[in-house]
C-alpha cells in the first residue's frame, strides 16, 4: 500500500483582505404590522422603492398569515330572550422585508414617511 503525498493535499491559499477596504453590511429586517391592507402595502411600496433608488438588495415584501382574532358575544345584556350573537372579527395583516446595505445608507432608507395605523419594527443583524 502506497502512502498519500500530504503535500498535493493542501488547502487552497487565503486570501488576504484588508479590514479599512472591506465594506461592512447590515442584514435589517423591517416588520410592518396593520390592520388596514392599503396603507400596509403603500408602505411596503415606499420601503422598498427608497431601498431600489440607492441600489440595496431588498427582499420582499413577504407577506405572513393573517391573524385573525373572532369575538362572539350575546345580543342581549341581560341573558333573557332569544338567544342570538353578535360576532366580531379584527384582521392584523403583517409584512416582512429584508434589507443589505452598507450602515450609512440605513438611516436614508428608515427615514421613510409611514401612514397611520401600520406599526414598524426594524431589527438589525450582522
Amino acid at each position: 500500500p502506497k502512502i498519500a503525498d500530504c503535500r498535493k493535499m493542501a488547502a487552497p491559499p487565503v486570501k488576504k483582505v484588508d479590514p479599512d477596504t472591506e465594506v461592512k453590511e447590515l442584514r435589517i429586517r423591517i416588520t410592518l404590522t396593520s390592520l388596514n391592507v392599503e396603507a400596509l402595502e403603500k408602505v411596503c411600496a415606499n420601503f422598498k422603492r427608497g431601498a431600489l433608488e440607492k441600489n440595496q438588495k431588498v427582499k420582499g415584501p413577504v407577506r405572513m398569515p393573517t391573524k385573525k382574532l373572532k369575538l362572539t358575544v350575546r345580543k342581549s345584556p341581560c341573558g333573557n330572550g332569544t338567544n342570538t350573537y353578535d360576532r366580531f372579527e379584527m384582521r392584523i395583516h403583517k409584512r416582512v422585508l429584508d434589507l443589505i446595505s452598507p450602515p450609512e445608507f440605513v438611516k436614508s432608507i428608515t427615514s421613510i414617511t409611514v401612514e397611520p395605523g401600520v406599526d414598524v419594527e426594524v431589527h438589525f443583524n450582522n
